[in-house]
């Protein structure tokens, strides 16, 4: 602007002073009109180029405020990483605790089925006279089964032990005896007959558990075995082995079960 203003000034000095043909004349007015179009051109550029810097200035706030913001969501999930790896950590601190334990339970059981076995296998060399007359070993959910058929301890409807009843519980006991880890239950059962003229033995009931208390009384007062260890229940006709009414059925299903099972109190402390 300052430029075409000294132009035309100078042109109307020149003009004064002197006397410009047409022809310059025109040149000059032609080269003021040219500088102001150039100048018009140059100040839209600017005003253009001025937009462009407000914009470019607008988008650099915005793009500052997304870093901040960027920043701020990584220091939380940078916070969040450290959580979650010292999480991480704990759970595999108590994942190897928990896995100990399992080897140890696992060891334990182990022990007890090692300890089963071998009982099992003492019992029916100790009791092999005795397994054909209705005496049978197994195991079962890890615990020993003696099971004596009512013939081979008892007379019909009777709750006295005979003889060769008797003979067979001392062969147990001379086992348990040098078990003393092991817990024994006694379980008496019955057929599904009912019972008549008993005198005192009013049920099924009354018959199995006053056979049981029977066992226990000839395996702790004569065999000597610990009271503490030993347990007595009666089953009634409950539990029967078979479900057909036959006289073989009730035959199998008349009988005192003597349920042997290792002390697991170190196994219960791991596991509380």
């Amino acid at each position: 602007m300052n430029k075409i203003l000294y132009f035309s000034l100078s042109l109307l000095f020149l003009s004064s002073c002197m006397v410009l043909s047409p022809k310059k004349y025109k040149a000059l007015v032609a080269e003021r009109d040219s500088l102001a179009t150039t100048l018009n051109s140059a100040n839209a550029r600017i005003e253009s180029l001025d937009d462009e810097v407000s914009k470019l200035n607008r988008e650099i706030s915005n793009l500052r405020s997304e870093i901040s913001d960027l920043t701020s969501k990584i220091g939380g999930l940078n916070e969040n990483n450290a959580s979650l790896r010292a999480s991480s950590s704990k759970l595999t601190d108590d994942l190897k605790k928990r896995e100990a334990r399992l080897q140890e339970v696992e060891s334990i059981l182990r022990k007890r089925d090692e300890a089963t076995n071998a009982l099992k296998d003492k019992l029916q060399k100790a009791l092999l006279g005795f397994q054909q007359s209705g005496l049978s070993v197994e195991i079962r959910n890890g615990k020993v089964y003696v099971s004596l058929t009512d013939k081979l301890l008892f007379n019909s409807g009777s709750i006295i032990i005979d003889e060769k009843g008797k003979q067979a519980l001392a062969g147990l006991a001379t086992v348990l005896n040098t078990q003393p880890e092991i817990n024994i239950s006694v379980e008496g059962h019955t057929d599904n007959q009912r019972v008549y003229n008993l005198g005192q033995i009013k049920d099924n009931w009354d018959l199995s558990v006053l056979r049981a208390t029977s066992v226990v009384r000839f395996l702790t007062e004569v065999q000597g075995i610990e009271n503490t260890r030993i347990t007595a229940t009666g089953k009634g006709q409950y539990q029967p082995i078979e479900d057909m009414n036959t006289a073989e059925a009730r035959s199998k299903n008349r009988r005192i079960e003597i349920v042997l099972s290792p002390k697991l109190d170190e196994l219960y402390e791991l596991i509380k």
